[in-house]
């Protein structure tokens, strides 16, 4: 939602489009799973008047609203791109079978993951750690607003120290959030390592892929 209420930022858009059209140019097989949050938030739904898996539902729409947005700009800038959905609707997207999403990927697609996993009470953490899981990546990119980990949040405490790089035990170890637990216990147990870093930064995308010293990684 860019510096939005909420909705979706052209200008974000265009920049997440091109930077993940940077890393495909270099030959890497790139699949996103995006939030649904600047639309709505399923867990803040119950105080609404929904029940939550109600509101988990509509989470996910918003996800795959999220995810049409992205592809839509993708194609703008001719990156071949492909949505899929863990809830069926095939005159929007392809519904995501493993398969498919592997070939799309080695056929230098980007693939786009919308409708989280399908299932409430789960976070798009999850679905991105458990689709990771499946296509076989190489690693998670957690692109997020604050660029890496530190031992309390940077932006309630100026105190806070960055880690360049953590073990998944000292994560558990510190009680540091950094994913939903699930998520992360998935990781650690498929042995899947995590990058987090400050997606709008400009070219930090690009920087974390060529191994630079960006963000901060989790690994064993």
């Amino acid at each position: 939602m860019g510096l939005q209420q909420y909705g979706i930022d052209s200008e974000r858009l265009s920049q997440y489009a091109n930077e993940i059209k940077a890393i495909t140019e270099q030959g890497i097989e790139v699949a996103v799973v995006i939030g649904g949050g600047n639309i709505y938030r399923g867990i803040q739904s119950e105080g609404a008047g929904f029940d939550r898996v109600q509101g988990d539902h509509m989470g996910m729409l918003a996800t795959i609203i999220n995810g049409m947005a992205l592809q839509s700009a993708l194609e703008s800038y001719e990156v071949q791109t492909r949505l899929l959905t863990a809830i069926r609707m095939e005159q929007v997207a392809e519904p995501y079978i493993r398969r498919k999403a592997i070939r799309h990927l080695e056929k230098g697609r980007v693939v786009i993951f919308g409708g989280g996993t399908g299932n409430p009470y789960f976070t798009t953490d999850t679905a991105a750690t458990l689709r990771a899981i499946e296509v076989e990546a190489n690693i998670i990119l957690k692109g997020t607003r604050v660029d890496g980990i530190y031992s309390t949040d940077p932006e309630k405490d100026a105190t806070a120290t960055k880690y360049e790089t953590i073990s998944f035990d000292e994560v558990y170890k510190q009680g540091l959030s950094i994913m939903d637990l699930t998520a992360f216990t998935l990781c650690k147990e498929n042995k899947l390592p995590i990058k987090v870093f400050n997606m709008n930064v400009k070219g930090n995308l690009s920087k974390v892929c060529a191994g630079e010293n960006v963000g901060t990684l989790v690994n064993f």
